[in-house]
């Protein structure tokens, strides 16, 4: 099969790692793949001149040797497209000149991950629109023999992509009445295979939880938003962010949860008019307890109730003149697109590229076109057009004035975020519950410092004050509730804790076992009802060991939480902790520096070295986030054979670069995948065994992992699972309350975990998570990553190349 893959519409980032991905997954599948510059107008133009040249410059490999798909890897050298979309003529003879659908091999999509945009190019086409536009762009598929087409793009690419579709097979009739294509092509290129992904920053695509590039553009945003905070409070100024969103709030609503913000505006649900008045009144409260900046998000599509524009000039104006705030504007406008992709906008995208490939290959004229999607860490595929008039029904509903069912049309976690940035926002002073309903919550922190810990306290403490519990902070953990380290948490106090790493809290991994009697006595000295452990495998140890401490003391009969934020992602059941969406970004950084300094040198491997304790989800999800070569992990360990099978690898790598172009190349090693074979013994042997052909260095990331400002999925993931677990202590409170007992017992489904799976947020009493468990090494039994490791080394062209020696080649 010959597959064309595109991109079209807006660019995000992310495209580049879905054409990469596609590329390479394509060659694995023993196809040819091609790319067509400037999306369906390239299509449209096709191919002028001469076909280049047949590459000849390929290795004389024994016997045995998958020569076809050292052809496909061999055909590209990394020039082609490396420098823009030029005139390029190379020394194998091809060139972009005339040129726009065009033959790509392996490594031409090199280093690609970590460019933003689309090297391939992307336009509005206006000719495709028109039936002698989609005519040529069929005749130039057939003159270079395509059989299936990959789009990335909008709804409205994806619509085009359909009806391309739907007509090839009279398009084709008409090129063969016309005399423009064969009898014998007719009959081969009958059907079109397609298949769309949804590149957009807004993430406004239904029946998908995240588009291509909308995780970076949100980091752009809240980078923007950290940045502008310092200003705003040295000045005590207010600011007004006007980001993208025509039709879908989703950027600005999750910048507001995780930037912080005072107030937003999003198409789907208007304020309520006169929204002045709301809006002033929140801002003026909000200064009145001492609040020195105020931030106000406004999507470009954003209106009131009867659909007149709210525009962020006119905001400042009343911002201004009603409150006497010193006001400023900020216009991000396509800032937000640029920029190298975040770490799950080169993993999502990745993971979709090579799903999007197995769907044309099972393709047959009677599956319908499908759009490769994402739920959670699910990649799914949805019917197109399903999904497309799906979300053209949201545009629908707001422009019939239909708030109600466009809010209805997106996503549960969407309309959970609106609700948790009210819950977090605004500072009332009626308290929500009576007080026999009231609870004294307490906040702890446990393990090593994560990203969105402090985020989750945050949430949690503003929560609680607005419904009438006592948020309590106990500092330093175990340890620090033993010293009486506590102090009630105040609405202002946590105002700036967003944006903060670490743990503001105070943290250690010391458990309650110490001396639970102790620590029992304290809950009842404090009068705790209610306690959430934030924190990695030691709260949910903590969790354990306190659910089972009730039979012997009553002060622990009470709500208990724990809520999973660790870098390691290691807490059985749950897909994600707080902290490791972080911490991905950080290596994401690390590993790009570096793989800029290994491909500097032509010829140099660097063995990095991650954090992880004896999980390896860091090092894996990583390792696919920056095109590692080789990943090790303490799940599969590390043998002598292992080691001798990567060498041949490196070596038969090595030997197929094109002489003086060969690219730096990144070993990622968790920090306990093994004992014996080190990150310094790995340096060493690749050191000595690459010889001419290469050399090796180390880097040890360390704490680095673990620092840095929190990810905006971090933060607004806190948020979430935050107020959740309050809203499951109010229930299980009132339970426990309503049993009539003088000393009532809590069920054991009072003590639980909370979370992800498969897109749905769930409890886990904490007793039923150790089934899940392996205790020895703190880690889960069957994490869902476990298949990507082998993802990263087919990416890498392991599994081929190992099978080649040095001598192999002429």
């Amino acid at each position: 099969m010959k597959i064309a893959i595109l991109t079209s519409g807006g660019d995000s980032a992310g495209m580049n790692a879905v054409v990469r991905a596609a590329v390479k997954t394509g060659i694995l599948r023993g196809c040819e793949t091609w790319v067509v510059r400037e999306g369906y107008e390239g299509l449209v133009r096709g191919n002028t001149g001469d076909s280049p040249p047949a590459h000849k410059d390929l290795p004389q490999l024994a016997d045995g040797v998958d020569t076809q798909f050292v052809d496909n890897l061999r055909f590209g050298d990394g020039d082609l497209l490396k420098n823009g979309l030029g005139d390029y003529a190379g020394t194998k003879g091809r060139s972009l000149k005339g040129r726009y659908i065009v033959r790509v091999g392996w490594d031409d999509v090199r280093y690609w991950l970590a460019e933003g945009g689309t090297l391939i190019g992307t336009a509005r086409s206006a000719a495709f629109r028109t039936h002698e536009g989609r005519l040529s762009a069929a005749h130039n598929m057939i003159k270079e023999g395509i059989d299936a087409l990959m789009v990335c793009g909008g709804d409205g690419s994806l619509t085009g992509a359909d009806i391309f579709r739907s007509e090839w097979p009279s398009l084709v009739d008409e090129l063969k009445s016309l005399g423009r294509v064969t009898e014998s092509q007719a009959t081969r290129h009958a059907h079109l295979k397609i298949v769309g992904l949804v590149g957009s920053i807004d993430n406004d695509m239904s029946m998908t939880d995240l588009t291509i590039g909308a995780p970076t553009a949100l980091q752009r945003i809240c980078e923007a938003i950290d940045n502008i905070n310092s200003t705003a409070f040295s000045h005590s100024r207010a600011f007004v962010l006007e980001v993208m969103g025509r039709h879908c709030g989703w950027l600005a609503l999750l910048a507001g949860v995780a930037g912080g913000a005072d107030f937003i505006f999003i198409p789907e649900k208007p304020p309520k008019s006169p929204w002045e008045d709301e809006m002033c009144a929140a801002i003026s409260h909000h200064r009145e307890v001492g609040k020195r900046k105020t931030i106000v998000i406004i999507a470009e599509g954003a209106h009131d109730h009867e659909l007149n524009p709210i525009r962020a000039d006119y905001v400042k104006d009343v911002l201004t003149e009603r409150l006497g705030l010193d006001t400023r504007v900020t216009t991000l406008g396509h800032t937000q697109r640029g920029g190298r992709p975040c770490a799950w906008d080169r993993i999502l995208p990745t993971l979709q590229g090579i799903e999007a490939i197995e769907a044309l290959l099972e393709a047959t004229p009677e599956t319908p076109s499908y759009m490769i999607g994402v739920q959670e860490n699910s990649i799914t595929r949805v019917p197109l057009m399903e999904a497309v008039a799906t979300t053209k029904a949201v545009s629908t509903a707001i422009e019939a004035k239909d708030f109600a069912t466009a809010m209805s049309l997106r996503d549960p976690e969407f309309c959970e975020s609106l609700d948790g940035f009210f819950a977090t926002s605004v500072l009332s002073n009626e308290k929500v519950l009576p007080p026999a309903k009231r609870m004294n919550i307490a906040i702890m922190h446990m393990g090593a410092p994560a990203g969105g810990m402090n985020a989750a306290t945050r949430a949690a403490t503003r929560y609680c004050l607005q419904q009438g519990h006592t948020p309590i902070a106990i500092y330093n953990g175990f340890r620090g509730l033993l010293d009486d380290n506590i102090e009630e948490l105040t609405w202002l106090g946590v105002d700036s804790w967003m944006s903060r790493g670490g743990s503001e809290l105070g943290t250690n991994r010391m458990l309650p076992d110490t001396d639970i009697g102790a620590i029992a006595t304290k809950f009842q000295k404090f009068n705790f009802q209610g306690i959430m452990l934030i924190g990695g495998f030691e709260a949910f140890s903590a969790l354990l060991l306190l659910e089972e401490g009730r039979k012997h003391y009553p002060s622990f009969n009470i709500p208990m939480v724990h809520l999973p934020a660790t870098i390691s992602n290691n807490v059985p059941v749950t897909e994600y902790s707080l902290g490791s969406d972080t911490s991905l970004n950080a290596l994401v950084d690390a590993c790009d520096a570096i793989k800029q300094s290994a491909s500097a040198s032509r010829n140099r491997v660097f063995v990095v070295e991650t954090q992880g304790g004896k999980c390896g989800y860091i090092a894996t999800m990583g390792a696919l986030a920056c095109g590692a070569s080789l990943v090790y992990t303490p799940e599969v360990g590390v043998s002598l054979d292992t080691l001798r099978r990567d060498v041949r690898f490196m070596k038969a790598r090595y030997n197929l670069d094109a002489k003086g172009k060969s690219e730096g190349r990144i070993v990622i090693k968790n920090e306990a995948s093994s004992n014996v074979y080190t990150t310094d013994v790995m340096t060493k042997m690749f050191k000595e065994e690459g010889g001419q052909l290469f050399d090796s260095r180390s880097a040890q990331l360390g704490h680095t992992l673990q620092g840095g400002v929190p990810s905006p999925i971090d933060r607004a993931r806190a948020v979430r699972l935050s107020l959740k677990c309050m809203t499951f202590m109010e229930r299980e409170w009132a339970k426990i309350q309503s049993s009539g007992q003088s000393s009532p017992r809590a069920s054991p489904e009072s003590a639980a975990v909370i979370t992800i799976q498969s897109g749905s947020i769930k409890w886990v009493p904490v007793r039923d998570m150790v089934q899940h468990a392996d205790m020895k090494n703190r880690r889960p039994l069957n994490p869902w990553w476990m298949n990507v490791k082998e993802m990263v080394e087919s990416l890498a062209g392991r599994p081929q190349l190992v099978k080649l020696h040095a001598w192999d080649f002429a």
